[in-house]
């Protein structure tokens, strides 16, 4: 039995991974068909997400900068693009800080630049 090793780690967010994949696919089509998995997940990162990958990684970044938002906080407000501050509070809902109102429109004005 053969294991693979993880050689890097990086978060992603969907619209990272959907690009990441389609480069994927795009180099096996042309040595063989695309498994179910592939297909579906491929499916599933078109349906979703709602930025593309350059976009996305500059909102991540510019979250970052904020005191109150880590990585993968960051990343799941990109995937998101919350709208309300009860969505904010429901991605925080896990972590051990309680945001003021004002620290949750600052992150909601930053999403409110990169939507479309």
């Amino acid at each position: 039995m053969t294991f693979k090793e993880v050689l890097d780690f990086q978060y992603l967010t969907l619209a990272e991974a959907k690009e990441k994949l389609s480069e994927i696919v795009e180099k096996r089509k042309e040595v063989a068909e695309l498994s179910f998995e592939t297909r579906k997940t491929l499916n599933y990162l078109n349906a979703v997400t709602k930025l593309d990958a350059e976009t996305s990684r500059k909102l991540v970044e510019e979250l970052e900068k904020l005191p109150h938002v880590s990585t993968e906080i960051a990343i799941k407000i990109a995937d998101i693009l919350p709208d309300i501050p009860d969505e904010i509070r429901v991605i925080y809902a896990k972590e051990r800080i309680t945001l003021t109102p004002e620290q949750i429109q600052e992150i909601l004005d930053i999403v409110a630049k990169y939507k479309h």
